[in-house]
């Protein structure tokens, strides 16, 4: 996604993103007024205090504007964390909420708020009054995640080999199938997400849902490419990566604990 020369990007992929356009003011005020009006003409007071609901008066209505915004916001940072993973939004660049909103159809509001969401994540940084600059990472915080996931995970990996059955490793095989899938397709986004459920369903074995959140975190972190690259990971090296998935469930299946142990260590080495 390359920035024009207003700092808002060029169509891509983040285009093909179908987002619902927003509820105007004015036709939520309508809205409000309508169901006001068909509340009172069921015999509720006017008077009556917002939030209170006693049996005898009818549900007030659902929020629905609330709820909408909501979608609209998470289906906006699908759509970026795709474009962070496939290198639309560029590493250095900065990017206005406002003019991402327009590219999108939405206000620029649910755009903020998953770029506020990106920013805890690691992924970009507030610059005051332009918007948000996408994060550049070199090399060398790329080995810092590996070094670190493989911290985590790699032993993790190795007393699941010990202790779960070859069935319940035989139950992943759906998963490690759909990320060869993804690979061959060549998108990098998709592969990103069949990549990490595969791993999340692994460490899901461990019944640890912190060492799942924060691994996740990582991964998702070491998925993003680092400033300077040119493209995002190529087809061959995406299929490379998913086959290491399939290796490794042979031979958890086949409880061959030596094979496990240089398999995951070399997957934890190389992979982003």
């Amino acid at each position: 996604m390359r920035p024009s020369a207003q700092g808002a990007p060029e169509a891509g992929a983040a285009a093909q993103v179908r987002v619902p356009a927003q509820p105007r003011a004015a036709d939520v005020d309508r809205a409000g007024i309508a169901d006001r009006a068909r509340t009172r003409g069921a015999g509720e007071p006017v008077a009556t205090a917002r939030g209170e609901h006693t049996h005898g008066e009818p549900a007030p209505p659902r929020p629905r504007p609330l709820v909408q915004r909501s979608s609209v916001r998470g289906q906006i940072l699908d759509a970026l964390r795709t474009a962070l993973v496939t290198g639309e939004l560029r590493p250095g660049e900065v990017y206005s909420g406002p003019a991402l909103g327009e590219r999108f159809g939405v206000s620029a509001t649910p755009v903020r708020e998953a770029m506020q969401q990106l920013a805890l994540e690691g992924a970009v940084e507030v610059v005051p009054n332009r918007g948000f600059r996408v994060v550049e990472r070199g090399d060398r915080e790329l080995a810092e995640l590996a070094e670190v996931r493989a911290l985590i995970e790699v032993p993790v990996w190795l007393r699941l080999a010990r202790t779960v059955p070859a069935e319940r490793w035989a139950q992943l095989r759906p998963l490690a199938e759909a990320a060869v899938r993804a690979a061959s397709a060549g998108c990098p986004a998709t592969y990103a997400e069949a990549d990490r459920a595969f791993h999340r369903a692994v460490l899901a074995l461990a019944g640890n849902d912190q060492l799942v959140r924060i691994a996740g975190d990582l991964h998702r972190r070491a998925q993003w490419p680092p400033a300077g690259t040119p493209a995002p990971r190529g087809r061959a090296d995406l299929i490379a990566d998913a086959h290491e998935h399939t290796a490794l469930l042979d031979a958890l299946i086949a409880g061959d604990q030596d094979l496990v142990r240089t398999l995951v260590g070399e997957h934890f080495t190389g992979a982003r």
